[in-house]
């Protein structure tokens, strides 16, 4: 059964100076302010879509990589996943990087390393993002 996701942005203003404001609206869990500055300068309290995309790959990533983990009898204890998502006004989002250290009883580095490359490979929102460069550090703890 397929789902869908809403949510919604109000801008304010030109792009530079303006202000938004994001809503999770299909979970409600809250709204964000979002502006220029948040996505290329410093953060200062907001966020920016760089930073959603992040918070969706890393865990997106970390539910593949999890799922297929448990597929090949080896269910992780722990994973925890970072995405560096790099955004360069003027050229876009550049590249991420993810970075994955787990706690996975039974499996070696070697096994590891591939499930997280095929983790990468396959989570839909890498999927959705193939235009960009993805890069993975993976390592056992």
């Amino acid at each position: 059964m397929a789902t869908t996701r809403h949510a919604h942005t109000v801008w304010e203003g030109n792009l530079l100076e303006g202000k938004g404001v994001v809503t999770l609206d299909s979970s409600g869990l809250g709204s964000y302010d979002v502006s220029w500055p948040a996505r290329a300068e410093a953060p200062n309290g907001k966020t920016s879509p760089e930073e959603l995309i992040a918070a969706a790959h890393s865990s997106c990533f970390s539910m593949a990589l999890s799922h297929a983990l448990a597929g090949k009898g080896t269910p992780p204890a722990r994973l925890e996943t970072k995405a560096d998502v790099t955004f360069q006004p003027g050229e876009g989002i550049t590249g991420i990087h993810l970075t994955v250290e787990g706690e996975v009883p039974g499996l070696d580095a070697e096994g590891f390393e591939a499930a997280a490359q095929d983790a990468k490979k396959n989570c839909p929102v890498s999927q959705a993002l193939t235009g960009t460069t993805i890069t993975l550090s993976a390592k056992l703890a």
